[in-house]
């Protein structure tokens, strides 16, 4: 989804009687006069396209100069996540910019017309579907990391890339069954305020299927955070006893054998690790309050408790805005969090310690370390 072009006309007219006249709104809404700014808008698109861009050739050259078993899951997992959210970007972005510029040519007046059926349903169709890719992309990589940490002899059986593949592909059949559902009658896509795009409806007189098809939206959003959160923690936590355990070994031989037992202390490890970590945060904030706007939307629509419609549309379109950001920082997490990045971080930190070392002790545990992987 990308940051979607906004503007202060109402969300809809449907006959000239429920709208004002040309001088009326002339006189009373002098912010229709005035046409919409593009500039944030284009910044956010050419920014969000060439931040994926690098991040997805930066994982390319990681790919080709490493060819490590180990991190092979995790780059096309990486992959499948920077080429969803450019994709999604993109198109979205181009959909929502051409219900815009339709509306930029009647912004003398109040009359909006709402756009045709097929249109909504494709462009609400891929607001869904490149909602919960990233998610559900993003929760399979903490998986495939926590497995990886927690159970290292166990990750080469469990985690193969035939397996990260068909991940892919059952990752990419869900998010397309959610949204292709409207496309067959089962449920509906509608204009959201202020008329710039489309998604499944939570503020107005709901059926029960819409309800439930932006229940289950919602739902299978927050569990995927939910999972990328445990599973980093967990993670997290194996990297943190891992550490205190090797600080407490004192002689050459202990320590072989503790960098041996511990692939949490290599370089490659903290890399995957702190950037899955920026990026369940990312997630988490950018997502969270547009999910649970969502979920609470529905509840009281089955609790039978109804609100003031204009600032519940205003509070969603905010929300959205918050999560249109998700794709345009999580490229940024491969962009700034590599190991070369952090390596001189530290340095300008701690100048004295070095914590990605390069010294022959280290490179022989790393060949040990690729040999179980």
């Amino acid at each position: 989804m990308d940051n979607l072009f906004t503007t202060s006309f109402p969300v809809s007219c449907q006959n000239s009687r429920d709208c004002p006249d040309n001088q009326t709104v002339n006189s009373t809404s002098p912010a229709l006069l005035n046409p919409p700014a593009f500039g944030m808008s284009y910044f956010t698109m050419t920014l969000g396209a060439l931040s994926n861009l690098t991040a997805l050739a930066i994982l390319a050259h990681s790919y080709a100069r490493l060819r490590r078993r180990a991190k092979a899951p995790f780059l096309l997992l990486a992959s499948a996540l920077l080429v969803s959210d450019l994709a999604g970007h993109v198109i979205t972005g181009a959909l929502a910019l051409h219900l815009h510029l339709g509306r930029v040519k009647h912004h003398r007046v109040a009359l909006i017309v709402e756009p045709p059926q097929v249109y909504c349903k494709l462009f609400g169709g891929c607001m869904v579907f490149f909602g919960l890719c990233p998610l559900l992309l993003g929760s399979a990589m903490a998986v495939e990391r926590c497995i990886g940490i927690t159970q290292p002899l166990l990750h080469p059986t469990i985690v193969t890339m035939t397996r990260v593949r068909l991940t892919v592909l059952l990752i990419t059949f869900t998010a397309l069954i959610l949204a292709g559902l409207p496309l067959l009658n089962v449920g509906n896509y509608k204009p959201q305020f202020p008329g710039t795009w489309c998604f499944l409806p939570v503020n107005s007189l709901l059926s029960i299927t819409d309800a439930n098809l932006a229940l289950a939206f919602s739902t299978l959003g927050l569990v995927t955070l939910t999972v990328s959160v445990v599973s980093n923690t967990t993670s997290g936590l194996k990297l943190l006893q891992a550490r205190f355990k090797d600080r407490c070994v004192k002689s050459g031989i202990a320590r072989r054998h503790g960098s041996f037992s511990s692939s949490s202390l290599h370089s490659l490890d903290v890399e995957m690790m702190t950037q899955l970590a920026a990026i369940t945060v990312v997630s988490c904030v950018c997502w969270s309050p547009f999910l649970i706007y969502i979920l609470i939307s529905v509840s009281r629509f089955y609790e039978g408790i109804r609100r003031p419609r204009r600032q519940c549309e205003k509070l969603l379109l905010l929300a959205l805005r918050l999560a249109s950001w998700n794709q345009i920082l999580d490229p940024w997490v491969y962009i700034l969090l590599r190991r070369a990045v952090l390596r001189r971080l530290l340095q300008l930190l701690q100048p004295d310690r070095l914590v990605f070392t390069h010294s022959g002790s280290y490179r022989d545990s790393h060949r040990k370390q690729i040999g179980l992987h």
